[in-house]
């Protein structure tokens, strides 16, 4: 793990600009480049998408990488900060017959065992999503099924993006202060 004295070092070094360290920095501050720590390790954000659910609510996911893996984090105001840290996986592995179960009811089963965990349908939720560096103007509509396990400290979220199109992540819920040694770089 870097400690902060090396992070600063390593964003001068990876930006080649002196970075003026904000140590007031939240998880609600994250944007693309930014580093920090979690799980004893150093992550970047790589990649930034914003997900517009209507009636001015939004949230967003982080594709991070320590260097060797890549893994998701999504964050989301809702009486209070909410926040998931996961991977994607496939949508046909969790649901097997998942096309034709959306095609013929609407919506994925109410109950769904993965990975030994027993996951239950939480929401539903149809918006609008946007990948950072595309166009302003340009959002692919899609909807998602969220799933908690009983205890509520794992969750399964899987999207629809055309009729045929689904992806999925399972993820740990998270407090924020799992979240540590935020770092911008300077721009």
């Amino acid at each position: 793990m870097l400690t902060p004295t090396h992070m600063f070092e390593f964003i001068k070094d990876k930006f080649g600009k002196k970075a003026a360290p904000n140590v007031n920095l939240t998880v609600r501050d994250l944007e693309m480049g930014f580093i920090f720590d979690y799980d004893l390790r150093t992550w970047e954000i790589i990649e930034v998408y914003t997900y517009d659910w209507g009636d001015e609510e939004f949230s967003r996911e982080y594709r991070i990488t320590d260097g060797t893996e890549a893994r998701y984090m999504s964050i989301e105001e809702d009486d209070g900060l909410f926040l998931v840290i996961g991977d994607k996986v496939s949508a046909h592995k969790v649901v097997d017959d998942l096309i034709e179960r959306v095609q013929k009811k609407g919506h994925p089963p109410n109950k769904i065992e993965y990975d030994g965990i027993k996951f239950y349908f939480d929401e539903e939720s149809a918006g609008f999503y946007h990948k950072s560096g595309q166009p302003e103007d340009q959002w692919t509509e899609m909807i998602a099924w969220d799933y908690y396990d009983e205890d509520e400290k794992y969750n399964l979220t899987i999207e629809q993006w055309d009729e045929k199109s689904f992806e999925a992540s399972v993820g740990k819920v998270e407090e924020e202060h799992r979240i540590s040694n935020i770092l911008s770089r300077t721009t």
